[in-house]
Formats: structure tokens, sequence, C-alpha cells
């Protein structure tokens, strides 16, 4: 049997091995099966008996963890089964951390190792707090927009509508600590980009991959780019079938409107606002590409809008908060 996602052959047992007990065990947990070549094919392993020994103490002390050793005989051929658990916090071979993905090994370094460390504790990026800015740094006009259509939704009673703005970041889970986190920050900043780079959204309208015709970029926190990029789609950038019933004249979009603004949330939920590359819509005559560095489905045809829906939000704190106010 060939090596797997989760299956590795090797016909001796190196102490760099250490590295792939490592990223099993950052990942989806494995088997490492020493006497056994590329291909699956059995070739025996002499050192069983002080292997037998040495493997759990390496890895009980270089890795911290505890993993079992099997002795396996097949035709008077003894192979070595290394089994790996999945462990709910991050492993480290001295100082390093390595993850299983698909068939190979990946040392995590920058923004993936960022990403890996919060996703075992237990964190997202956009619930880190942020020090060095209150609450009176956030736009009044957002927190109202917001409350509005919260109250419009029926998601939340209307009394909200006399909540401080205070109040409300607590309620949505916005603060830790005293510190507003960075979803707060995406939400309500009135300048988000200050703090996290490449939190716009870009539009371009292409009569060909090759032409593009105009584009527009979309600045702001994400409770004015909601409403700015669904307004800048209807206005300028979608074409109307026009027919008459009578003496009233109909105007049918060529794509749903609720289901363009459901794949522009969705492009927001699930963005991975750690890499700083803009969410980027291609429009075109008979389709539209919603593109974000993250979670996201790149083409998106009217079909696909209505069939495909991420179940786990990349970001959990910005979609709470749009779903309260009814946007998701």
């Amino acid at each position: 049997m060939p090596e797997q996602q989760n299956i590795e052959y090797k016909i001796t047992w190196h102490d760099e091995y250490l590295k792939w007990i490592c990223g099993f065990a950052n990942a989806q947990g494995g088997k490492i099966y020493i006497g056994m070549d590329d291909g699956g094919h059995i070739v025996g392993n002499p050192d069983f008996k002080k292997l037998l020994e040495d493997i759990p103490n390496k890895v009980r002390d270089i890795l911290g963890i505890v993993v079992d050793v099997n002795l396996l005989n097949s035709s008077g051929n003894n192979v070595l089964e290394i089994v790996v658990e999945s462990y709910p916090y991050p492993v480290n071979y001295k100082g390093q951390y390595h993850y299983r993905s698909g068939s190979t090994k990946q040392e995590l370094k920058g923004t993936a190792l960022n990403k890996f460390l919060l996703e075992k504790t237990g964190k997202h990026w956009d619930g880190i707090p942020v020090p060095s800015v209150s609450v009176s740094d956030l736009k009044k006009d957002s927190f109202i927009r917001y409350k509005g259509k919260a109250v419009k939704s029926k998601r939340v009673d209307a009394e909200v509508l006399n909540d401080s703005d205070d109040l409300l970041l607590n309620d949505l889970q916005l603060i830790e600590n005293g510190l507003l986190k960075r979803a707060a920050i995406l939400l309500f900043h009135p300048q988000p980009e200050k703090y996290i780079q490449g939190a716009y959204i870009k539009i371009g309208f292409f009569h060909s991959d090759d032409d593009l015709a105009f584009q527009d970029e979309i600045h702001g926190n994400l409770i004015e780019q909601i409403d700015k990029v669904d307004d800048l789609l209807r206005t300028k950038y979608v074409t109307y079938a026009i027919s008459y019933s009578g003496m009233s004249r109909i105007e049918k979009p060529p794509f749903p409107e609720k289901v363009i603004r459901e794949a522009l949330l969705n492009a927001i939920a699930h963005k991975d606002y750690a890499d700083g590359t803009p969410i980027q819509i291609s429009f075109y005559a008979d389709h539209i590409i919603f593109w974000n560095p993250g979670q996201l489905p790149e083409n998106w045809t009217v079909e696909d809008l209505k069939t495909k829906h991420p179940s786990k939000p990349f970001n959990p704190d910005i979609a709470n908060a749009l779903f309260r106010c009814g946007d998701i």
C-alpha cells in the first residue's frame, strides 16, 4: 500500500523522523512504519529491540508526548509501527512546529504558524485583543447603523437602540479583559486599515479575463463596506433586463441580489485578514468571481451561490456580529 496522508513508511529509523511524529501530532495523527519501503513492501528491521525502547523515550524527551510503538511480524520480518495521536495543543520539535499536510510534512512559519497556534489554543485571529484602542475611537455612525439593522432584523429587541456602545460590544463579546478585539476594529473603526492591512474590497468589471473595463475600491469598516458594495454593484455593475407588464416597467437583475449579498458576506466572514490581501470581486456579464485569502470557493456561478455555504466561519466573532444585525 502506498504512503497516505496519515501513513509514512521508512526503511530504517533516523532521529530526524521525530519531525514526522511532530507533524502527525499537530495534524490528524497517523502511523509510521519502520522496516518498509516507500511502496509499502516489508524489508524488515534488525534493530527492532533497541528501537522499541529508544523511540518512545526520545519522543517523550524531545516532543513531550507519548506514542505507542508496536512490534509487527510478517513472514519472519519485524516491522515497528509508531502510532501517533492528534494532540489538542501545539507540539514542537526543538522549537520548530511541523504539520502533516496531504502526504508531505511542512514546517510552519510566519502567518501559517500564527494561525496554527491560535487554532490549537482555541482562539481565532479576529478574537485577539488590540491594545491602545478604545471604544471612543470607534465610529459612532457605524454603531447607529448597526443597531438599526439589528432591530429591523428582529433578532434583537428594540431596546438595543438605547444601549451604550460599550454595552453593545460586551453583548457581542468583542471586548476581552477591557481590550477591544480585532473584530471590533474591523466592524466599527473609521480606519481599520490603520491596524489591519488589506481590510478593504476591490471590485472590477471585466468584458473578458484580459479586458478590465473599470474598477473600484471600497474602504472603511465592515459595516460600511457591506452597504457600499451592495449599493455599488446594484447601481454601477449590474445591467438589468428591462421588460413591461402593461404600463409597468420591470427591471430584472442577471443574478439574484440576495444571493450576491450572501456571497459577499461569506467572503467577509471567511477572509483570512492576517494575509493582508483585500477581497476581490470580478464581475462578468454571466458570472461573478468572489476571491479572498481564506476559506471560500473561488468561482461562484449562480448555482454555486445558491448551494455552496461554508459551514464554519473563519472569523466567528465577525460572523456572530453580522448574524445579530441580520446581515447573515
